[in-house]
């Protein structure tokens, strides 16, 4: 007889098999004919089921390997990758110890002085952007006598970059981030000419902005692997959930209908999975701000547009009986996330077909002082921030409700950035005059001039009045 004991290791098991082979192949002193049930080799081989991985098991290898004394480079890289594949929500909590410790070397004034520039700026970026009060002091040791970058920076390609994405954190008056932020792209611009020709600065701008180099570690990729098809797998029931809502775009087959599209926006704006709540919500706005602005840029006439607005102001719904039935559809759909930022937001969309019906060319600031409104930033802001926060302090709301220069600027941002890409296609249907046909008939230049001059002020972060665009 052969007996089995369970609970041993993989290597005792392997040593049983190899044992019972010999058992049974061993020579007997009699021939016995046996019946054979002519079954199939199992699917399960064995190295398929030992190289079997769960979230779980994963993510206790990531947090071993955050855990582990390692070279504090080699911990600040792990935690930039975590955050580079959408998996460092899995561990806040270690990585804010370790952010803190070393913030807390920062704070004492002992940070090492041998780390060279990549190392600063990759620390500094993450501990800014985990809300660390770190100065941009420590980037002064690579200035010369005259307050200026070392030339010989010029040759760490891989220091350049990080600080480039680095200086793009910087808060008002860090006269070090700005002149950083004109070194690294002047001198990474000299670099591309002089390796290529082919590829285009703007694009590649943005690109070393949002993506950066990646050392590749096969446990990480794995958990970012299977994490993503659970996460997926949410989002779909999410998208199913907020369709059946949304039933609105069926009756109003004028308006664009991007409900997807508004999804996706979403998921790039809060990806983790705890925030479904406010990825519905979002998605929600979203959808409904493309509906009402199609009212008033394609469907609706100057006259009813008026009266909408006008009601919308005074948000009386006994008398939305003067309204037309598409109309009355859209704002039983609005009364549901009625707000103050809803009124703002119409009016803005209100004195845009104003210019357009009379055929009035704003200009630059007549144009930017309705446009960052009109671009829907503070109502989407706005929900977000009631849709994640917890408790809601009245002084908060107050705050959200004066429009502070951080929705402000946001809006201002993505208001060029939406021109820069839609205000083509928008003129050819019949629209008001966008941020580039504004800056040209103010300035005189041509379209590819003030696509040039628009893009560059984005990715530079320099100040907008540069636009003429009033603080």
């Amino acid at each position: 007889m052969i007996c089995f004991a369970f609970g041993t290791t993989t290597a005792s098991l392997a040593s049983n098999a190899v044992q019972y082979r010999i058992l049974a192949t061993a020579p007997c002193n009699q021939t016995v004919i046996r019946q054979s049930g002519s079954y199939k080799p199992p699917i399960w081989e064995f190295d398929y089921i030992q190289s079997l991985n769960s979230e779980y098991t994963l993510k206790m290898q990531v947090k071993m390997m955050l855990d582990e004394t390692m070279e504090p480079l080699e911990q600040v890289e792990l935690i930039d990758n975590l955050e580079r594949l959408g998996i460092s929500y899995h561990f806040e909590d270690e990585i804010e110890h370790i952010l803190a410790f070393i913030n807390r070397k920062y704070s004492k004034n002992n940070e090492p002085k041998i780390k060279d520039l990549y190392a600063t700026a990759l620390e500094f970026r993450l501990l800014r952007q985990h809300g660390f009060n770190v100065s941009q002091k420590i980037f002064d040791r690579f200035k010369n006598e005259k307050g200026e970058f070392k030339s010989r920076l010029c040759d760490d390609i891989e220091g350049l970059l990080q600080l480039y994405e680095t200086s793009f954190l910087s808060m008002e008056g860090e006269s070090t981030l700005e002149m950083a932020t004109e070194f690294t792209m002047n001198t990474l611009m000299i670099k591309l000419v002089l390796i290529s020709s082919i590829l285009d600065w703007c694009t590649m701008a943005w690109s070393f902005h949002c993506t950066g180099p990646y050392h590749m570690n096969q446990i990480l990729l794995e958990l970012a692997k299977l994490d993503f098809n659970i996460v997926q797998a949410k989002y779909q029931q999410e998208l199913k959930h907020v369709s059946r809502y949304l039933l609105i775009r069926c009756y109003l087959s004028f308006a664009r209908d991007r409900l997807v599209e508004c999804f996706f926006w979403t998921t790039g704006v809060i990806f983790e999975p705890q925030y479904e709540f406010c990825r519905k919500t979002l998605t929600k706005v979203n959808a409904l701000v493309t509906t009402i602005n199609d009212i008033y840029d394609v469907y609706g006439t100057l006259e009813e547009l008026e009266v909408f607005t006008r009601i919308i102001e005074r948000w009386d719904v006994n008398s939305i009986h003067q309204l037309p039935d598409y109309m009355q559809i859209c704002y039983l759909a609005l009364n549901n996330f009625v707000n103050e930022m809803w009124t703002d937001l119409c009016k803005a969309y209100l004195q845009e077909a104003r210019w357009y019906f009379n055929g009035y060319k704003p200009t630059m600031e007549e144009y930017m002082n309705i446009a960052w409104i009109s671009i829907s930033t503070h109502v989407i802001l706005s929900h977000a921030f009631f849709t994640v926060t917890s408790p809601i302090e009245k002084e908060a709301v107050q705050y959200l409700l004066d429009y502070p220069n951080l929705i402000r600027w946001s809006a201002t941002i993505l208001r060029l950035s939406d021109d820069l890409a839609t205000s083509v296609d928008e003129m050819k249907r019949g629209d008001v005059p966008k941020t580039i046909q504004c800056y040209m008939n103010e300035t005189g230049a041509s379209e590819d001039e003030a696509v040039c001059r628009l893009d560059i002020t984005m990715v530079m972060g320099r100040r907008l009045a540069r636009l003429h665009v009033p603080e």
